[in-house]
């Protein structure tokens, strides 16, 4: 594991949960960083936030080699989350087409439960939305099995990746 990616604080999926990414019997996230920019990320894009949400898997990402689940995963949420930041804030429709298609390659591959996201779940709402936009439109993210509200810790995480 790389100590960059680690975080003790990071705290573990439900206990009815275990994805993609959680090592169970170290009791530990295998990228823990990566945990922590998803539960932000999903927030934040649960609440229509999707420049914010974008921009916690995009920082993430750079920490991933090339070929990586890591690194297609967070390019294929950074796709998802401007694809409807495209549809719901400028009504360019087109645009969110052309990324969620390119979010469709980067997710292909990647587990379904990956770091919390049912991402059969995400893939589903994308390919749905390629034949009508309007499914973007009030779509939530489902993370370890609930549909999590955002919170104000969200902004504040988002906010100190500008910085």
């Amino acid at each position: 594991m790389d100590d960059h990616t680690s975080d003790p604080t990071v705290a573990p999926p439900p206990e009815t949960e275990n994805p993609t990414g959680w090592l169970a019997a170290d009791g530990r996230w295998k990228h823990a960083t990566l945990r922590r920019a998803t539960v932000h990320g999903v927030r934040l894009f649960n609440a229509g936030a999707y420049h914010e949400s974008h921009d916690c898997f995009e920082t993430e990402w750079y920490n991933y080699g090339r070929g990586t689940a890591e690194s297609a995963f967070c390019h294929g949420m950074v796709q998802v989350a401007a694809g409807a930041y495209k549809r719901v804030d400028f009504a360019n429709d087109d645009g969110m087409r052309s990324l969620f298609r390119t979010a469709l390659q980067y997710l292909q591959g990647v587990p379904r439960d990956y770091y919390g996201v049912d991402l059969l779940e995400v893939r589903t709402a994308i390919t749905n939305a390629l034949e009508d936009p309007s499914r973007v439109d009030g779509w939530r993210i489902p993370l370890d099995g609930e549909q999590p509200p955002v919170r104000a810790v969200d902004f504040e995480y988002a906010e100190t990746l500008a910085e």
